[in-house]
């Protein structure tokens, strides 16, 4: 993604939303500003982020896709000297979206947030960095039901992103690179976990190796079937690798690796991770209601987080729900190859497809 200019108002560095058909699609318009230009080993990155709906009608987001609340997903493009700089908070497997999980703006009302960055990137380097925050469209809040409003993120391009301009600042960090903590112990092991729920754990991560195992064998025999193109769209030979890729890697981390499954977590989506923290997967309230295998099962949330990892797929939660992932499939198959419910399903292979 390219970044262009920064203004300065008042001292204080401004990077206004590009003017470009998305907006006229979505109606919103983002800009990010910092009230520091250059920061120093012991500062934190604050960012303010304001959405504005310029259009004559409500708009809607999802919650999650906006700053306006704790921020679990990817919503900022970050870079140093040019290079990216990796996302290292949660990205969490959360059920289809419902009507209280959007957010709607007014026309013509802004919402601004604040938002501390410090905690979800490596800014441990020092060097020029650019900041932009980056989410899908918004949907149209007047006739549109959920499934509409799902299908329309499913559907978004890369020109539908809403997207702010990019603030620079100068980072004078402790030039000592983060690393990632060490897997806990060996094989699968649990934390904060009753013996019922390792029980129910040891029989989801068998579930999940079957899945990984039969994603294997059924694309190393280079199958195109209706399998393959439900999920990651038409047949294009680097898309198909590129999946390929990602199962052996799925599955070579539920065979091989470490993997920790906490269970400590109490909110209500199904589990969450840190990308930058293999293997250690936490678990929420909706994993314990799912079946052990099938869609949305214990099993398939764990290929799901698996997905997730740096080291092993690093996908990202561009849909969810069977509905959304099939309909990204078709609209975007290069998002579906990076999206993790399309992992899961693909897995689950709920309905059987051949």
């Amino acid at each position: 993604m390219s970044w262009n200019h920064m203004v300065k108002i008042g001292g204080t560095v401004v990077a206004t939303a590009f003017c470009m058909s998305a907006y006229a699609a979505s109606g919103i318009v983002a800009s990010i500003s910092t009230d520091k230009q250059s920061l120093g080993p012991s500062d934190d990155l604050v960012v303010k982020v304001t959405l504005t709906n310029t259009s004559s009608v409500p708009q809607r987001l999802l919650k999650w896709q906006t700053p306006f609340g704790a921020i679990e997903e990817s919503l900022f493009d970050v870079s140093r000297d040019g290079v990216p700089v990796p996302y290292e908070g949660k990205h969490v497997k959360r059920p289809a979206p419902r009507a209280s999980d959007y957010f709607t703006i007014q026309p013509g009302k802004s919402h601004t947030a604040t938002v501390e960055l410090s905690s979800l990137y490596d800014l441990s380097a020092s060097g020029d960095y650019a900041i932009r925050f980056v989410t899908k469209a918004a949907d149209s809040a007047t006739d549109k039901g959920d499934k509409g409003a799902n299908a329309a993120k499913a559907a978004a391009q890369d020109d539908d992103l809403v997207k702010s301009e990019a603030v620079q600042v100068w980072i004078d960090g402790s030039n000592m690179k983060k690393q990632a903590p060490a897997p806990v112990g060996e094989g699968l092991t649990f934390s904060s976990c009753s013996a019922s729920q390792q029980t129910s754990i040891t029989s989801a991560m068998s579930a999940a190796r079957t899945m990984a195992n039969g994603a294997v064998s059924y694309l190393n025999a280079g199958n195109r079937g209706t399998r393959y193109t439900k999920w990651f769209g038409t047949y294009d030979a680097t898309r198909y690798a590129t999946v390929r890729s990602h199962f052996v890697n799925i599955k070579d981390g539920l065979d091989n690796k470490p993997v920790n499954v906490d269970c400590s977590c109490t909110d209500s989506y199904y589990a969450y991770v840190y990308p930058t923290q293999p293997y250690k997967i936490y678990v929420c309230k909706a994993f314990w209601s799912a079946p052990t295998s099938g869609t949305d099962s214990k099993g398939g949330t764990l290929v799901h987080e698996m997905s997730h990892f740096n080291v092993v797929a690093g996908t990202d939660d561009w849909a969810y729900g069977q509905s959304a992932a099939a309909s990204l499939a078709t609209s975007n198959p290069s998002r579906a190859v990076d999206n993790a419910d399309s992992h899961e399903y693909f897995g689950e292979n709920t309905p059987a497809l051949n």
